[in-house]
């Protein structure tokens, strides 16, 4: 360790070609949480190109392809809501699992909001699980969060690791026949099944879960009905839900929703819809609650 770099305040080329973006942020205002313990060496890190370095929570930052898949509003929710159950269940210690955790959006936000956790990512995409690593090692966090190649529907890992105090999800949202994919790279099959959908991830999620430990996930809007089945098909029952409206006076775009096993899973509770912009386009309070819980400007 003993590299520090200061937010920058216009894009800069990386060493490596790619580029290190300027930090957006409020006058006066100071980031939360951890301090990434930057590697002295960042040879292998610094953004290559088609690559860029991002920021994501606090001082924290996030490798992404410019032209591939990126970090997203479904990742943010979703972290969210895994932390806010954490929070109430879980005093401190213990393990969490991402299942087709990409470029690691999710596993960085909890990595970032639970400085205490270890935490496991299973990637199928080579491309996404090692900007995944680098991120990871970016940012100081590689003696308690590992990302694995592998297929979460048949991953030995799975079969034969230890039981996770939290399970999360961001599935892709479409059968591969719903309609014409991307030919740009990880875009293709992190919208469209090519591995499975969100009843692969139950199935996936259900026999790792410590006991009464939840499995965070979201789902596009309209897959919505395929969730409660998913659940129960694999032994978990829903417990949290919540639509997400892009604008106020648009129909909703998705859904965050918790499961437990169905022995452990309290009566469902349905939360408020959250409203994304409201009517004008701007960024509503709910939302900017959220950013700031999990680290990121207003």
């Amino acid at each position: 360790m003993g590299v520090a770099l200061e937010p920058l305040p216009v894009d800069q080329a990386s060493p490596a070609g790619g580029v290190l973006r300027a930090a957006r942020r409020p006058s006066g205002w100071l980031a939360a949480g951890p301090v990434p313990l930057l590697p002295a060496r960042l040879d292998e890190l610094w953004p290559r190109s088609g690559e860029d370095l991002c920021w994501l929570a606090g001082n924290w930052r996030i490798l992404q392809r410019t032209d591939g898949h990126r970090t997203s509003l479904d990742d943010l929710l979703t972290a969210h809501l895994a932390a806010t159950l954490v929070e109430a269940g879980t005093a401190g210690g213990g393990a969490f699992l991402d299942l087709g955790c990409g470029i690691g959006s999710v596993l960085l936000l909890l990595a970032w909001r639970f400085p205490w956790a270890r935490l496991h990512g299973i990637e199928a995409q080579e491309v996404s699980a090692g900007l995944a690593r680098r991120s990871i090692a970016w940012n100081g966090v590689a003696d308690r969060t590992t990302v694995v190649t592998d297929d979460l529907r048949t991953a030995a890992v799975l079969r034969a690791g230890p039981r996770y105090q939290l399970v999360t999800g961001t599935p892709p949202y479409f059968p591969t026949s719903a309609g014409p994919q991307s030919t740009h790279i990880q875009r293709g099959p992190c919208r469209f099944e090519h591995r499975g959908g969100i009843e692969d991830y139950c199935q996936a999620a259900a026999p790792v879960l410590a006991e009464g430990a939840p499995f965070v996930a979201c789902e596009a809007w309209s897959q919505r009905e395929r969730v409660e089945p998913a659940g129960r098909a694999a032994g978990l029952g829903l417990v949290r839900w919540r639509e997400v409206v892009p604008r106020q006076g648009k129909p909703p775009l998705l859904c965050i929703f918790a499961l437990r096993a169905s022995d452990h899973a309290e009566p469902l509770q349905t939360l408020p819809p959250l409203v994304v912009r409201d009517a004008s386009g701007h960024r509503t309070s709910a939302l900017m609650a959220i950013r700031s819980a999990m680290g990121m400007p207003p």
